[in-house]
């Protein structure tokens, strides 16, 4: 025997089951949308480079550059902050290895416009780049005056100026105290 319904379920309760698999699609897809890296499904626009005119640079450390209001730090490189480890110069005198890659940096831009390609940003928020000022690449140049150590995952081409460099004991490499490993941070 069949069953016959005299009333029929209103119009709104055919459709509470597809309205709500609507929204909770529809939730979804905002969820993911404030969660997933913008870059994530596609190419990242690469990033602008940066130029400044010589008088508006200013050297802050060994690794790091403002570029008028912008704080830039050299990518793949690490210098030991001011204090924190002692060099021997040329003339056997010690001096504060950080000071002298500051110094040594300075000098590298002195009186020359300066053009960095943005390779991201640090933990800090600080820009990474590999600079140039006056044709001379300021990452690889401070390590190949051994001021400064090379991320060798980062840049595969510094390790083998660092390797130079530490074979011909120039910076950093001219037994600094204490020893490096002691004030590396985190390559």
């Amino acid at each position: 025997m069949r069953i016959r319904r005299i009333f029929r379920p209103s119009p709104a309760t055919r459709l509470r089951a597809p309205l709500a698999f609507a929204t909770g699609l529809g939730l979804l897809g905002l969820l993911l949308s404030a969660a997933v890296p913008r870059g994530f499904l596609g190419a990242a626009r690469p990033l602008p480079v940066l130029a400044a005119a010589a008088g508006d640079i200013r050297v802050l450390d060994g690794e790091t550059l403002r570029l008028g209001e912008q704080v830039l730090r050299l990518h793949a490189v690490q210098v030991p902050q001011r204090g924190q480890a002692t060099c021997r110069d040329a003339a056997g005198q010690t001096t504060d290895c950080g000071a002298a890659a500051a110094e040594a940096l300075a000098g590298l831009v002195a009186g020359h416009g300066l053009t960095c390609q943005p390779r991201g940003e640090d933990r800090h928020g600080r820009v990474l780049g590999t600079c140039e000022a006056g044709g001379v690449e300021l990452n690889a140049a401070l390590v190949a005056a051994g001021w400064a150590l090379a991320d060798g995952d980062a840049a595969p081409g510094l390790a083998p100026i660092e390797t130079a460099a530490r074979q011909s004991g120039r910076g950093l490499w001219s037994r600094a105290q204490p020893a490096l490993d002691a004030w590396r941070r985190g390559f």
